[in-house]
């Protein structure tokens, strides 16, 4: 049974590329009327005095221990101890749009949804399928990717994990891409794709021609009368090395380019502004034609999974980047940071493009934190295996022809040591 809400929602939302895209679970989610809600009323209204959130207050103020308060002497309490707004500090929301459109100027004038506020990046891909992603809805993403993303779609939403292959003849597989993204549009009526770019594991990011191969895929099929759902998993956003690379996320591009459409934003500053433990990502949505009151409905249902699972994110990591964000400093500060990733970037390149391998293949990488190889021979374990104990050096197994390295955790002085350690151990196996 449906609850009315949940009901009231659907209505908003129905005969959009949301309502067609939606999963049983979407369907079912509502905001309840209950504590949040009404601690939302009274906090406008509630003048002599508010009873309705479990918060120990003093004088109209969250009281705060001064273990905690010694630590962050420059925070108040409502930005340290006091409870979170479940889709986060409005505030920060609004700041997060306008670095969304400053990082990509393509979305000035377009219509897109405030930034929802979660715990991390992955809690905004496990409440995209939760909404999106079923039995009898896949989803598609590159081969390799993320061990996460096969995780949430298959082992949580009971779904088919559909993949292209990333990589043919050493450029981004541009053909396999369309033919999968066809293939599902055309059996289920609808095709939901992830793509990740600055991509892990590779560290791919398409160039600006590729970009625009993929908008076209993606326009053809809603075109045909397909609905399109296109996550852009943009956690570490930015960090490119090349110039050919499109410098704005495919968001900036799908945000209105068809009805049949439905854009999704995944980012943040856990990797981009180098906060990892912040635990703080943020998803926004796009489509062309979307009502204000649709954008509101689908919002809505969005907190509800929120609501339903960590009720809401962490209060001193929201306050923390908001603050960042406003130092005038920060942005100067990442630049330097860039630059520290771009000398260990280049050093691996040098050092990829001068040796060869009978057993690795370097799969083409061009931003973001690693770079992978394609065993060619043997299994990608083992090698880690034997390279973590005869070497002290540990990388990523992604699948048994995969290996990961995160240059972005190794010292540029240690990267040629590091390399020619894997690729002896390689060529021992």
């Amino acid at each position: 049974m449906i609850n009315p809400l949940a009901q009231g929602l659907n209505e908003t939302l129905k005969g959009s590329v949301v309502d067609a895209l939606m999963s049983d679970m979407g369907k079912r989610l509502y905001f309840p009327n209950g504590i949040i809600s009404q601690g939302g009323e009274a906090a406008k209204d509630a003048k002599f005095a508010n009873g309705t959130i479990g918060m120990a207050v003093a004088n109209g103020t969250p009281i705060e221990l001064d273990s905690y308060k010694k630590s962050m002497p420059n925070f108040n309490p409502r930005e340290t101890v006091a409870y979170a707004k479940t889709a986060g500090n409005p505030d920060l929301r609004k700041m997060w749009k306008e670095k969304i459109i400053e990082k990509n100027p393509s979305l000035k004038d377009k219509n897109f949804s405030l930034p929802i506020l979660v715990p991390g990046l992955t809690a905004v891909l496990s409440y995209v399928c939760d909404l999106f992603i079923d039995e009898d809805k896949p989803l598609l993403a590159a081969d390799p990717c993320w061990d996460n993303y096969e995780l949430i779609c298959s082992a949580r939403r009971g779904s088919e994990f559909h993949q292209f292959k990333c990589f043919e003849n050493g450029k981004f597989n541009i053909a396999d891409l369309e033919a999968k993204m066809k293939a599902d549009a055309e059996k289920y009526g609808s095709v939901r794709v992830i793509l990740n770019f600055p991509q892990n594991p590779s560290g791919y990011s398409p160039t600006k021609s590729e970009a625009k191969e993929i908008v076209r895929i993606v326009k053809e099929i809603a075109e045909s009368g397909k609905k399109v759902l296109v996550l852009s998993d943009d956690a570490y956003f930015g960090l490119n090395y090349e110039d050919d690379i499109e410098p704005q996320s495919l968001f900036a591009y799908l945000a209105d380019l068809h009805e049949n459409v439905l854009a999704i934003k995944a980012d943040g500053p856990t990797k981009e502004d180098f906060a990892w433990g912040f635990r703080a990502g943020f998803v926004t949505f796009a489509s062309k034609n979307l009502t204000d009151s649709q954008y509101t409905a689908l919002t809505t249902k969005f907190m509800a999974a929120i609501r339903s699972s960590v009720s809401c994110s962490s209060t001193p990591s929201q306050s923390l980047v908001m603050h960042a964000l406003t130092d005038p400093a920060h942005e100067a500060q990442k630049k330097e940071l860039k630059k520290m990733l771009q000398v260990r970037y280049d050093a691996v390149r040098k050092f990829v493009d001068t040796h060869e391998s009978k057993v690795l293949e370097v799969l083409p990488f061009n931003s973001g934190y690693f770079m992978s190889f394609h065993v060619k021979t043997g299994n990608a374990e083992d090698i880690r295996k034997k390279l973590l104990a005869e070497e002290g050096i540990g990388i990523i197994q992604i699948d048994q022809n995969t290996l990961r390295v995160a240059f972005s955790s190794i010292d540029e002085d240690k990267i040629d040591s590091v390399y020619s350690s894997i690729y002896k151990i390689a060529e021992s196996m």
